[in-house]
């Protein structure tokens, strides 16, 4: 994922980090500055549980009021029934951006996963399809089997990989099996990336953990009295495939297993709070880690939009 700007290149601003980080009123916030400066900004989201229009209160979705005014897209886009993969959000991305360039506005990305930005500035590996006999001999395998295949058969992803990293080590091999070429070999290969194509101004919010989970742990027990429990009702009347990423939404499980009786209240407020940290965990070492090491990395607290935006205000141009 790169910064690379160009002059002759349009600016996209990027905001990430994990849920409850504050990512979203930071956007509108910066949004609201380039108003003033005379300059358009739009939010366009980039978490894959607010691109469903079935998990309002649980993604945290922004409502009218948080938004202020502030043109919002990509939220609320995808019907559950319709799972929404990274190319598939990337590709949707792709247009929104031009459609703010061409409108001489500053696209203004903000979310939590990692996999959408990475696909969307990088591009995605031009991987055939995968025999289905070899996915499922792979899947079959332990932990155990899948570590000891890839060290005989892509030694490269055996040492990238965790032994636990079982769904990863698994895709590995099924590539290596399916296409005769190593994972390395396809990732050398991404195209679609708009990386180079724009200037991008990147800042990644981390702010202390224990104040982080804390957040994490109110707002999960405010859903529950803002509308979870209808929404994933909702889900639930539907009769939607149990595998699809809106029905296994941080939340849903849970708040599922209180409506079917098989939870209390307290027991469910604990499980989607545990849920809801691991995480906001998750996200926080991904965007710790990840990201190139050029991409700011700041807590929240005392954090002004100009601070690290300062280059897209004409004032400073």
């Amino acid at each position: 994922m790169s910064t690379r700007k160009s002059p002759e290149n349009k600016p996209v601003a990027l905001i990430a980090g994990p849920t409850a980080s504050g990512k979203s009123d930071l956007a509108v916030r910066l949004a609201k500055r380039l108003a003033g400066d005379g300059r358009l900004g739009v939010v366009i989201n980039a978490d894959s549980q607010q691109v469903y229009r079935d998990l309002r209160v649980l993604s945290a979705r922004p409502s009218e009021e948080e938004m202020r005014g502030v043109e919002h897209r990509l939220f609320g886009t995808w019907d559950g029934v319709e799972a929404c993969s990274a190319a598939d959000w990337a590709d949707a991305a792709k247009r929104a951006i031009a459609e703010v360039h061409a409108r001489d506005g500053v696209p203004i990305l903000c979310g939590g996963t990692g996999l959408y930005m990475r696909t969307l500035l990088d591009g995605i590996s031009p991987i055939p399809a995968i025999d289905p006999e070899i996915r499922q001999a792979v899947r079959a395998l332990s932990a155990e089997e899948l570590r000891e295949c890839l060290l005989e058969e892509d030694f490269e992803a055996a040492g990238r990989l965790g032994p636990r990293d079982v769904q990863r080590m698994a895709r590995a091999l099924e590539v290596v099996r399916s296409t005769g070429k190593p994972m390395v070999h396809w990732q050398d290969r991404q195209t679609g990336g708009i990386a180079s194509k724009i200037a991008l101004h990147p800042l990644v919010l981390l702010p202390e953990r224990e104040w982080l989970y804390a957040r994490c742990d109110l707002r999960f027990e405010i859903m529950l009295d803002k509308g979870a429990l209808e929404e994933v009702e909702a889900l639930i009347a539907r009769d939607l495939d149990p595998t699809l990423p809106v029905m296994r939404a941080i939340g849903v499980p849970e708040v599922a297993a209180l409506l079917r009786g098989e939870m209390s209240r307290d027991e469910t407020i604990a499980a989607g709070q545990t849920a809801t940290r691991q995480y906001a965990k998750r996200q926080y070492t991904w965007f710790r880690n990840q990201p190139p090491d050029d991409w700011p990395r700041v807590d929240n607290k005392s954090i002004g939009e100009c601070d690290y935006f300062v280059s897209l205000f004409h004032h400073n141009a």
